[in-house]
């Protein structure tokens, strides 16, 4: 009886070791899960899932100064992929989950 006891008490403290030595998640400061207003996600587009309808999408993107936005696209990663111009120049633009708009020059 003393040995299951023992055995008890050990594999206890061994559980309690375990728990406080489990990693944490990982918390990068240079990522955040919501684009704060002024800033850009440096890692943007952020693959996710993403509750913005086209409508929506559209009016984000136009709200950073993009005309002529068409061609919106939601793709399995949950970013919208669509064109647009800014400064008379034609562009791909990118939103994603986070609220992010990125351009590639087409």
């Amino acid at each position: 009886m003393k040995r299951i006891a023992l055995a008890l008490g050990a594999l206890s403290i061994a559980s309690l070791a375990y728990a406080q030595e489990a990693p944490k998640p990982a918390m990068d400061a240079e990522t955040p899960a919501v684009a704060t207003p002024d800033k850009t996600n440096p890692a943007a587009p952020v693959a996710g899932e993403n509750s913005f309808t086209e409508t929506q999408a559209k009016e984000r993107i136009e709200a950073k100064g993009y005309t002529s936005v068409t061609g919106l696209v939601k793709g399995e990663d949950g970013i919208w992929t669509g064109t647009g111009s800014k400064d008379g120049k034609p562009f791909e633009v990118k939103l994603d989950y986070q609220g992010n708009i990125t351009e590639a020059a087409k």
